[in-house]
This record gives C-alpha cells, sequence and structure tokens, in this order.
C-alpha cells in the first residue's frame, strides 16, 4: 500500500499524523535506553495510535496531493478509501500490518488494538544509529608475575635505605649519645628530603603527560535542535508566569512542541504549542488542534528574533 509510506514519511516530520476516519498516529521522544542484556539502544521516538482522532487535518491528503500529482479532493479520497479498507479487514478479524509501523487487531471487546513496529526509528536526529550488544569486561584479580617481581622489587629498595639508617643510628647511640643522636636525624632529614625530590618530580612528569593525553583529544561540538519560525499557535496568555509554566507542562506531556513565547504588550505570558516556519504547516497543525484540542487557539505571526 502506496499510502503506508507516505505516512511513514510524515512521521518523521510530525509529531501527529492523521488518517481521516481511522485514526492518529502519534510520535513521542524516548531517551537513549540500556536492558538488562546489556543492549544500548540509541534516542528515537515511540509510536502510539489514537482512534479518537480522526478528523483530517489535511496534512496527509495534501502529501498524498503533491507525490501523486493529483488533486487535492482524488488524494482526499484515496485516503478514505485506504481507512474504509483498514476497517473492514478488522471486522472481518483479520490483522493488518503497515510494514515498518505496526499491526492492527481487535481484542475481545472489539476494540482496535495497536503493536508499533520496533524496526524503525522515526527521529531524524537518530538517522543512521542502531542499537548493539556491550561485550561482557572480564576484570582478572590475580597479578601478573612480572607486575609481582616489580613490586617486590620496589619494597626491596624502600626497605634497604631504612635498614642502613638504623644501623647508622643504632651505632651513633652507641658510640656519642646526644651527639650520636642528632648525626642520626641529619641522616634521616636528608634521606626524607632528597625522597621527597623524587617523589615531587615523579608526580610532575605523570601530571605533565596527562594533560598532554587530554590536550589531544579532539574538541567535541554538539549541536541542539531551536524551535524556530513566526508562525506560532497560541494556547493562551497568563497574567501569573507560573501558570505559564504549568500549562506548557501539561501540554509537553501530552506530545506538543510547547514553550513561552515571552510576554505581550498587556504583560500577559503568551504559551504556544509550536512554532513554525512554513505558514501552511502552520494552518494545518493549527486546525487539528482546533478540532482535537482547543477551539480557542489561533495563530500568531510575528518574528522573536526582531
Amino acid at each position: 500500500m502506496q499510502l503506508v509510506t507516505y505516512i511513514k514519511d510524515l512521521l518523521y516530520r510530525y509529531e501527529c499524523v492523521i488518517v481521516p476516519g481511522f485514526g492518529a498516529f502519534l510520535t513521542r521522544y524516548r531517551a537513549a535506553q540500556i536492558d538488562d542484556n546489556h543492549t544500548f539502544y540509541p534516542p528515537g521516538k515511540t509510536l502510539s495510535f489514537n482512534r479518537q482522532l480522526q478528523t483530517n487535518d489535511g496534512i496527509l491528503a495534501h502529501h498524498v496531493a503533491s507525490n501523486e500529482n493529483c488533486s487535492y479532493e482524488v488524494a482526499l479520497q484515496k485516503v478514505r478509501n485506504f481507512a474504509g479498507k483498514i476497517s473492514l479487514q478488522l471486522s472481518e478479524g483479520e490483522t493488518v500490518v503497515l510494514q515498518n509501523i505496526g499491526e492492527f487487531f481487535l481484542n475481545k471487546e472489539r476494540k482496535i488494538q495497536f503493536i508499533p513496529s520496533e524496526k524503525e526509528n522515526y527521529s531524524p536526529s537518530s538517522f543512521g544509529l542502531s542499537s548493539f550488544v556491550s561485550p561482557k569486561i572480564e576484570r582478572i584479580s590475580e597479578e601478573s608475575p612480572s607486575k609481582l617481581v616489580s613490586i617486590a622489587q620496589e619494597k626491596k629498595k624502600t626497605v634497604i635505605p631504612y635498614m642502613r639508617y638504623a644501623a647508622i643510628g643504632l651505632l651513633a647511640i652507641t658510640i656519642g649519645g646526644f651527639s650520636g643522636l642528632k648525626i642520626y636525624e641529619g641522616e634521616v632529614e636528608k634521606h626524607n628530603f632528597a625522597e621527597k625530590k623524587k617523589a615531587d618530580a615523579l608526580v610532575e612528569t605523570q601530571i605533565q603527560e596527562a594533560t598532554f593525553v587530554i590536550e589531544s583529544f579532539p574538541p567535541l561540538t554538539i549541536s541542539i535542535p531551536k524551535e524556530s519560525g513566526k508562525y506560532h499557535i497560541v494556547a493562551g496568555a497568563f497574567r501569573i508566569e507560573e501558570n505559564a509554566h504549568k500549562k506548557v507542562t501539561q501540554l509537553t506531556e501530552k506530545g506538543f512542541s510547547a514553550r513561552i513565547i515571552g510576554a505581550n504588550k498587556y504583560g500577559l505570558h503568551q504559551v504556544v504549542y509550536s512554532s513554525h516556519q512554513d505558514r501552511l504547516e502552520a494552518l494545518h497543525m493549527l486546525q487539528s488542534i482546533k478540532n482535537s484540542e482547543n477551539k480557542e487557539a489561533w495563530l500568531l505571526v510575528q518574528d522573536l528574533s526582531e
């Protein structure tokens, strides 16, 4: 079915794609994940289906008309025929599979159930990324013989100087009493001072090597997508800013790219469902929101960069 391809194309661009007379496909951002089997999954979008959103918003029909070079009315009829065919198959007890989108079937209560496909990631920012399994890391508790030998040699080197100066101290005490103790303390101080200089030099060398390694990494550049466009679908304006933030949270939970665009000339904080660069795209989204979400929504045309 060619319409399945058109729906997939639109799911990369829109968070809501309505099939008039049948329902709507909704996408929502999902962060990167890792499961119990050490499998890493890239960030993407989860796909769901809402049977209640059936009012035509024109997006799918316009896309069909543009790709098949036909009128809007003809394209809309094709979409309706597609929805009618799926509904008929489901009523006859069949399972309808839309490739790389998901499958539909009726449960015991004759309600439509949807299982999304896991083969497609509808997030353009994650295009080309796939899941991978991290290999198990084996930790070896036993130390290698060469390391043990080096540690033993180091301990031997450390013990010998102290044994030597301990013998000097014993001899000094036996021969000279108090003056012998002074000689012993002086020798120990000289030894400690020399060892401290060696340790400081070793630490400085390690710091320089570590600094060299850090500086050798290339700079990391992260690009963060920014909501832009001068066509804004306004959800409401609030005198109290806290209420505006609450409204943004509510709309975000519903899947909208909501945000506060600032205060208007009356000092009211304006909250928008989304912003768009294309006027036609904004009008289609506005109509969809009016039909399914808020009849009082309206379109604001304002360049926020001014």
